[in-house]
């Protein structure tokens, strides 16, 4: 499995419970933080394998 496609996985996870317990803050920035990183790891592995 992709590396990028566990972060997706991790990050979906973690903005669901971020989202459904509201005193976990964090975990929803961690979320959004993972989710970000993991579609710029997208584009840049994308953007090598067409070069």
């Amino acid at each position: 499995m992709n590396l990028w496609l566990i972060l997706i996985i991790v990050a979906v996870v973690m903005l669901v419970l971020g989202v459904a317990i509201e005193a976990a803050q964090v975990l929803l920035w961690i979320g959004i933080a993972l989710l970000v990183l993991s579609l710029i790891m997208t584009f840049v592995s994308r953007g090598r394998s067409k070069v």
